[in-house]
């Protein structure tokens, strides 16, 4: 993945959040507060973790324990199928932390040693913080409920949040066109 592509691309995701924060209505509020336990939700997030991190299993080196790959993909397939009927609260959330800790290799990746390229940065730092929320969301994901409890408790604060998003965002897309 190009650098340019690499910081588009969250650039974007950004905007769009942030478009749904600033210009949602009711809809899109009750939407925030139901996905930490939508049934929706957890089958689309944390299916797709799921999958992907399978995937990355089918693929490992040998150096990678790529000689146990039958066994980690049966052995995490598993836990995966389990997770869905033992541990259904919350898994939105936790599969959305999982995406985001699977999104973020190709993205670090396309930046790694582009010393000559200062403003990949911007890229990087909102990498490493979407990292550090999707660990601590991953762990304590009954956070998420309450952080949605307190951002829409007033409506200028959801609003405020999405202009910061939509802001960096567009801060990213244009760093990502000047590469």
């Amino acid at each position: 993945m190009s650098l340019a592509l690499a910081t588009l691309l969250p650039g974007l995701v950004l905007i769009a959040l942030g478009a749904l924060l600033v210009f949602g209505a009711g809809g899109v509020t009750a939407a925030f507060k139901a996905f930490p336990r939508s049934r929706r939700a957890t089958w689309i997030c944390f299916g797709a973790g799921s999958v992907w991190f399978l995937y990355i299993i089918c693929n490992l080196s040998p150096a990678d324990f790529g000689d146990y790959r039958k066994i980690l993909f049966v052995l995490f397939g598993l836990i995966a199928a389990l997770a869905f009927k033992s541990v259904p609260d919350f898994l939105a959330v936790r599969g959305a932390a999982v995406l985001v800790l699977l999104a973020a290799m190709p993205l670090l990746d396309s930046a790694y040693m582009q010393y000559d390229v200062p403003r990949r940065l911007f890229m990087v730092s909102a990498v490493y913080v979407a990292l550090s929320l999707a660990l601590w969301l991953g762990a304590q994901p009954y956070r998420l409920r309450d952080f949605f409890d307190w951002l829409f408790a007033r409506p200028g604060r959801s609003r405020r949040l999405g202009g910061l998003l939509a802001a960096y965002g567009l801060l990213l897309c244009g760093v990502a066109l000047s590469y």
